[in-house]
């Protein structure tokens, strides 16, 4: 509820509130009026709207003119400045995870990825991702072939590989680099997708790190666009 003695705002504690509920499936297609808002947590017409203008930068939700607030069609986001694993970011979002284990092999490195990622054989793990069972991303992951190797014995169809590596392996995560680019998939993973021949994916291309700095991961990740957005969060640095 909201707590007026907080020193939280009012809109930022309304926000959160509608935010869980949505994540929490309580409300399913839109959210409830502006006055419907004032009335159940006594707070005024500014302060419902500031909440919900926040949740429409947010890309959580969506004003449709005449209709009301609906909870946005692209559930999926990524926060920025956490390594967060895709099925965590998939749970945050109230939503179940699924995954498909295409291919895992060990590979040799050449060309170009031998140069991103400084190893001469690596270990391939290719992976269909799903939110409630709708395709939202195929993961192309590669690792120092003794990491592979250790992760083919383990549950990399189901279980989340960044668990993997800190909780059986030991190896102590510590941060990461990503570009994000677009892509147009090749016909088979624009089927796997659910995706139109032709049409781009928005990619993801990450380097993930231990703490003595060694790569750990090197992964690209192909989203379906209708599911996935991004989110950038960032504060003015004064001078």
């Amino acid at each position: 509820m909201i707590n007026p003695s907080s020193p939280i705002p009012l809109h930022i504690q309304l926000r959160k509130i509608i935010e869980k509920k949505i994540q929490q499936g309580h409300f399913k297609e839109k959210i409830p009026s502006e006055r419907e808002l004032m009335e159940e947590y006594d707070v005024s017409r500014s302060t419902v709207r500031e909440a919900i203008s926040q949740l429409v930068i947010d890309g959580i939700v969506e004003k449709i003119h005449g209709k009301g607030t609906f909870i946005s069609k692209k559930p999926i986001h990524f926060w920025y400045g956490n390594l967060m694993s895709t099925t965590d970011i998939i749970k945050s979002m109230g939503m179940k995870p699924s995954t498909k284990l295409i291919e895992n092999r060990s590979i040799m490195v050449s060309g170009e990825l031998k140069d991103a990622i400084g190893i001469v054989e690596a270990y391939l793990i290719k992976r269909i991702r799903y939110a409630d069972g709708v395709p939202l991303a195929i993961e192309t992951q590669y690792y120092p072939i003794e990491i592979g190797e250790q992760l083919a014995k383990l549950d990399i169809n189901e279980g989340t590989i960044y668990d993997l590596l800190e909780n059986v392996l030991n190896i102590e995560l510590h941060d990461s680099e990503e570009i994000v680019t677009s892509n147009v998939p090749t016909p088979e993973d624009a089927n796997l997708l659910n995706l139109e021949n032709g049409q781009s994916t928005l990619q993801l291309e990450r380097f993930v790190y231990d703490v003595d700095g060694n790569i750990v991961e090197y992964c690209i990740s192909d989203y379906n666009p209708n599911m996935y957005s991004l989110h950038f969060r960032s504060k003015r640095i004064r001078k």
